[in-house]
């Protein structure tokens, strides 16, 4: 997929949105939701998404709605960082399929860095559901 079209409703986000597909669910409002990503790149890569924009990417995203994901995404940062303490933290966004997006709804990535800890895959292999839930619980400890 290129940087335009139109935003497909039967994406794995939208399916989340609307409770079709698990997750494990760190924090949400009326606006955001942060959740654990189901393909982990390292412990606690967690993901933010907007309820209300159905942007595809950055380039689509409404300002209004920006301001909230991006403190939203923060927000997580910290929370990630107090309970799984990293050497390090990773903020992505991927804009158009050779960016590297894979899924069509505007979303952010926190990905914790451990030293000497290579990353797994974009994409790659899909955790344990347990494992995701017991991390998410964690960091929702430390959501402030």
């Amino acid at each position: 997929m290129s940087l335009t079209g139109d935003y497909d409703p039967n994406n794995v986000f939208a399916k989340i949105l609307r409770g079709e597909i698990p997750c494990a669910t760190i924090f949400e409002d009326d606006d955001v939701l942060a959740f654990m990503d189901a393909f982990p790149q390292s412990k606690g890569h967690s993901l933010v998404i907007s309820k209300t924009s159905h942007a595809r990417n950055l380039l689509d995203m409404e300002p209004e709605v920006l301001i909230k994901v991006m403190a939203a995404t923060q927000k997580l940062a910290r929370a990630v960082i107090a309970a799984l303490n990293p050497d390090g933290v990773l903020i992505s966004q991927f804009n158009g399929a050779p960016a590297g997006q894979t899924v069509f709804h505007t979303h952010f990535h926190v990905i914790p860095r451990y030293e000497g800890a290579a990353l797994a895959r974009h994409g790659g292999g899909m955790a344990d559901p347990g494992e995701l839930s017991a991390t998410a619980k964690e960091i929702a400890a430390k959501v402030v």
